[in-house]
C-alpha cells in the first residue's frame, strides 16, 4: 500500500480539505512504516532480520501500544531498487501487517520527547503557531483552526481525524492520511496542549485587563509589600462598600489584618492596579477538601460598574482551575446579587443565590486543566 504524503500547509488555511497530491512523485531517501504485530518475544527481531536480508538500514524505531498488540513505527533507508510493495509483502510473510508506509524525512529522526518539548517552546514563544506545532507532534498532514461549533469531534474518519479544543471558541482539527492516529499520540498531543494552556494562563505572573471605559489595569498576586497600597484602598472605599465585603461596620482596615488579607492561609490575594493605586482586591482561599475554594472581592467605589470586579473574578476563576478547584463559593448580603451578576459576566456558572446570601459557582469545563486520556 502506497500513500503519498501531502504537502505541508500553514495554520492560516481556512479549509479543512485534503491538500492536493503532487503531480510527480520523487523517491525518498527514507521510508516510514507502521507495522502491526503480536506483542510476543521475537516478532520484532524477525522483522529486523528480514529487513537486513533486503539490505534496508533501520534508522529509528518507536513502539506504540495498541489494543491487541503493538504498532511499531520504523524509519528505514531502503536498498536501491527496492519497492514499497516488495517490502510490504516481506513484512506480511513474517506474519505482521504493514498498516502504512510513506516517504519519510531524515529530520524527523529525533527523540519524540525532545521533539515535543522543542515544539512546545516554539508555541509558548508564539501562540499563533499552535496548529503548526500540533502538526509536527502528530506528524499530521494538515491541522486547521475551526470554530468550536463546527469541529464535530465525533467524526473520526476511522482514526484519521482528531479534534482538540483550544478554548471556548476554537478547536484544532488534525488529519493524517498515511496512518490513523493511535491513543498514545492523542494523549501526547493533549499533554502538549495542557502545557500550553498553563503557559498561556501563566497564573503566577501578572495579566492585563481592559475596563469598560477602555482603561487598562494590571492583575497580579498580592505581596506583603503591598500593605500600604491596600490600606489606602480601604481608606478610599465607602462604609457601604466595606460593609458589603466584610459584613461589619468599619471605616478602615486594621493594620494587623493587612498581612492576612495579602497572604491568606493556603490561599492567594489578587490586586487590580491602575498606575500606582490598588483599585480592587480579590481573595481565593481553598476549602478543606480542595475541590471548593472561597472567593471574595472588594472594588473601590469610583471603579465599580467598570469591569474591575469582572476582571478579578475571571482571573480568580483561571487560578482556581489551575490549582485543581472545581467550584467556588462566595458570601454576600442577603438580597444582593452583585456577585452573582459579576460571576456571569466573568464567564462562570453561578447558581441562584441562597436566602442567606451563599453563592455557589461552578467553573466551566474549558477552565479546567487538560487531563490526558489514560484509557
Amino acid at each position: 500500500m502506497e500513500i503519498r504524503r501531502a504537502r505541508r500547509t500553514t495554520a492560516a488555511e481556512p479549509t479543512e480539505t485534503w491538500p492536493a497530491a503532487p503531480e510527480t512523485e520523487t523517491t525518498s531517501a527514507t521510508w516510514r512504516l507502521r507495522i502491526r504485530m503480536d506483542d510476543r518475544p521475537g516478532m520484532l527481531a524477525r522483522i529486523a532480520i528480514r529487513m537486513a536480508d533486503l539490505e534496508c538500514n533501520i534508522l529509528g524505531l518507536t513502539v506504540l501500544p495498541v489494543p491487541g498488540g503493538v504498532l511499531d513505527e520504523v524509519v528505514i533507508r531502503p536498498a536501491t531498487g527496492l519497492t514499497k510493495d516488495q517490502l510490504v509483502r516481506a513484512i506480511r510473510d513474517e506474519g505482521c501487517e504493514c498498516s502504512a508506509i510513506a516517504d519519510g524525512d531524515i529530520r524527523e529522526l529525533v527523540d519524540a520527547s525532545a521533539a515535543t518539548l522543542a515544539s512546545a517552546g516554539r508555541a509558548i514563544e508564539d501562540p499563533s503557531r499552535y496548529a503548526e506545532v500540533l502538526r509536527e507532534v502528530l506528524s499530521a498532514d494538515l491541522v486547521t483552526v475551526v470554530p468550536l461549533t463546527e469541529a464535530n469531534p465525533g467524526r473520526t474518519e476511522s482514526g484519521h481525524r482528531a479534534v482538540f479544543t483550544v478554548d471556548s471558541d476554537r478547536a484544532l482539527v488534525a488529519r493524517r492520511r498515511w496512518a490513523p492516529f493511535v491513543q498514545l499520540e492523542l494523549t501526547r498531543a493533549e499533554a502538549l496542549l495542557g502545557l500550553l494552556d498553563s503557559a498561556r494562563a501563566n497564573v503566577a505572573g501578572p495579566a492585563v485587563a481592559a475596563c469598560a471605559d477602555g482603561t487598562a489595569i494590571v492583575l497580579r498576586q498580592g505581596m506583603p509589600g503591598d500593605a500600604e497600597a491596600v490600606s489606602a484602598l480601604h481608606g478610599r472605599c465607602s462604609m457601604e462598600t466595606l460593609f458589603q465585603r466584610y459584613h461589619t461596620g468599619m471605616r478602615s482596615m486594621p493594620r494587623r489584618w493587612l498581612h492576612r488579607l495579602l497572604v491568606p492561609p493556603r490561599g492567594i490575594s489578587l490586586l487590580a492596579i491602575c498606575g500606582r493605586e490598588v483599585v480592587g482586591l480579590g481573595q481565593l482561599i481553598p476549602g478543606a477538601s480542595g475541590e471548593i475554594a472561597e472567593i471574595s472581592l472588594l472594588v473601590q467605589d469610583e471603579w465599580q460598574r467598570n469591569g474591575v470586579g469582572t476582571a478579578l473574578m475571571a482571573r480568580l476563576g483561571v487560578i482556581a482551575a489551575a490549582r485543581g478547584h472545581r467550584r467556588l463559593m462566595a458570601v454576600s448580603l442577603p438580597g444582593r446579587d452583585s456577585v452573582y451578576r459579576t460571576a456571569i459576566r466573568a464567564g462562570l456558572v453561578p447558581e441562584p443565590p441562597e436566602e442567606e446570601g451563599l453563592l455557589r459557582i461552578s467553573l466551566p469545563e474549558r477552565a479546567a486543566p487538560r487531563v490526558p486520556d489514560r484509557s
